[in-house]
């Protein structure tokens, strides 16, 4: 019977036992169905994610931070908030960082504590992770829980991050722009020597370059840089040289170009350097061998020394013979100059008339084309980007488009564009589109003032939904009369003919490009009029 009871008990034991372990699972589960994601272990470790030493959120709340939830270490927001045995709150790295270095007390009454009785404060960190706090990024205005703020940050587009080749703080959404375009670490390949080189580099880079272009100082001609030493040693006409008799004394210098005229003005005095420059080289070769010979023996009679009178003669004979052949060839050689510098004054012409034609043969086929388009002209703005980024930058964008003809014959007209800078009175980041007339090769055909109907467009490239203003020729503006010079200065168009925000909300750009469409209906009788057409949008205007 007692080992019945006995066995009996050790069974309500286990089951006890088994219903507090239950229990205490039950609430552990409970426990933590309180704590947030972030706090939650089953989900994440704030503690291994948080360095040892990182102090407190360091983060504008808003409203700002009570006292309570401000570490007395640091002073910032509770970072995995502790509490001491005597009723203060720290960041867990704060005091476990105190208490190493300053000693086992309270940083704030001085009371015995060991990291031992150190427990976690999960009331605390639980608020603390509730309040409100502001992004961090400059120009982002939203506000979330302490707890969302790590998301958030991963995905606002105010974040910055730094450049990989210059370490530069930048925004996530400029970073490939920037590595491409602004950075000054970036690569960029020289269009002369195909070198790759730094673009912080560039300047230095261009000064050495042996394949850039550079302009002699003296003739401003352009050349490549490898090429430079030896137009000035040997080509340039206003480089400046030494005269060809500089060795026999001549110290006159000149542009090249003048070398062959100073030769023939001055071939006397160069005649009389050299005979005086030969004379004392014959006399310091006739008397350095006589100095010799009396030096090594006193016994020599006259009979030497007429024999070194002779040798003399003939050396200055033979020099004698020299200069005379030296001066023909100098005649030869200046006359051969002047005839070089004539063929080069000739070749010089011939190449500025070539230059003259082929710039009016270019301009003719320009008018040429321009005469093709028969009324209906689309213009390619390319790089737009860079005109929305000037403009933005509140730099006045004004572009004209290339000439084109209703027909041939037609009038000639040609489009402007503005975009209106952020300060503009009334029209701000607006573009404006005018209509010019030009001189023309038909206008003596043609009736004045311009009538007929003009239709200006810019095009969607994406979904084709193109914005369209149709408008009528005023005959009694001073716009559409017949133009006095190349460009009728008035124009005639719309101020406000599109928002630069519509243009970003649709497809109008692509891949830089904006696309202008004008088709000019002319009408020659101003008694006809084209019926259907009517004009939409706003009035047009000068």
């Amino acid at each position: 019977m007692a080992c019945n009871d006995m066995e009996k008990s050790s069974l309500d034991d286990a089951c006890c036992d088994g219903a507090f372990s239950s229990c205490a699972a039950a609430m552990e589960k409970e426990r933590d169905s309180y704590l947030s994601p972030t706090e939650n272990p089953s989900t994440i470790s704030v503690s291994s994610s948080v360095p040892p030493d990182q102090q407190g959120y360091d983060v504008e709340f808003d409203p700002p931070l009570e006292s309570k939830y401000e570490c007395p270490i640091c002073l910032m927001g509770l970072r995995s908030a502790v509490q001491t045995p005597c009723g203060h709150r720290f960041c867990n790295s704060c005091i476990r960082k105190s208490i190493r270095d300053t000693g086992q007390k309270c940083p704030v009454d001085n009371e015995v504590l060991l990291e031992e009785q150190l427990f976690p404060d999960n009331f605390a960190k639980r608020e603390i992770l509730s309040l409100t706090v502001r992004c961090p990024n400059e120009g982002c205005s939203d506000k979330m829980e302490l707890r969302q703020l790590e998301r958030h940050l991963s995905q606002c587009k105010f974040a910055t991050v730094p450049c990989p080749q210059c370490l530069e703080s930048v925004r996530k959404s400029h970073l490939d722009e920037h590595k491409s375009q602004q950075c000054l670490q970036r690569l960029m390949t020289c269009p002369a020597c195909a070198e790759s080189f730094v673009y912080a580099t560039k300047q230095i880079h261009e000064q050495i370059c042996p394949f850039a272009n550079t302009v002699c100082e003296y003739c401003e001609m352009e050349l490549i840089r490898d090429q430079l030493a030896l137009h000035c040693d040997t080509d340039c006409l206003k480089a400046p040289v030494a005269c060809t008799f500089s060795t026999f004394g001549c110290r006159e210098k000149m542009p090249r170009k003048e070398l062959a005229q100073h030769m023939q003005e001055f071939t006397q005095m160069h005649m009389r350097y050299m005979a005086e420059f030969l004379r004392s080289q014959s006399l310091n070769s006739c008397l350095m061998p006589s100095v010799a010979a009396h030096s090594s023996s006193d016994e020599r009679g006259a009979s030497s020394r007429a024999a070194d009178s002779c040798q003399c003669k003939q050396e200055l004979l033979n020099l004698r013979e020299t200069v005379l052949e030296l001066e023909g060839r100098l005649v030869r050689q200046d006359q051969q100059i002047r005839e070089l510098c004539i063929h080069n004054e000739t070749q010089k012409n011939q190449v500025t008339e070539l230059r003259r034609k082929l710039s009016s043969l270019e301009e003719a086929t320009r008018e040429l084309e321009a005469q093709q388009y028969q009324g209906v002209y689309v213009w390619r703005l390319e790089n737009f980007s860079l005109h929305l980024r000037n403009q933005e930058a509140g730099q006045p964008i004004v572009l004209h488009s290339p000439p084109f003809y209703t027909g041939r014959p037609g009038y000639k007209l040609c489009l402007r564009l503005h975009l209106q800078t952020p300060s503009a009175p009334r029209c701000s980041n607006y573009i404006s589109l005018f209509v010019h007339t030009m001189q023309g090769e038909f206008d003596s055909q043609l009736s004045w003032p311009f009538q007929g109907t003009i239709r200006l467009a810019v095009l969607d490239q994406v979904e084709g939904q193109h914005h369209v203003e149709v408008m009528e020729t005023k005959p009694d503006l001073q716009a559409f009369q017949r133009p006095t010079v190349q460009r009728n200065p008035k124009g005639f168009g719309y101020v406000t003919f599109l928002h630069l925000q519509a243009l970003r909300q649709r497809g109008f750009v692509k891949e830089d490009v904006l696309l202008v469409r004008c088709e000019v209906t002319p009408r020659f009788d101003a008694s006809l009029r084209r019926e259907g057409v009517q004009p939409r949008g706003p009035e047009p205007s000068l």
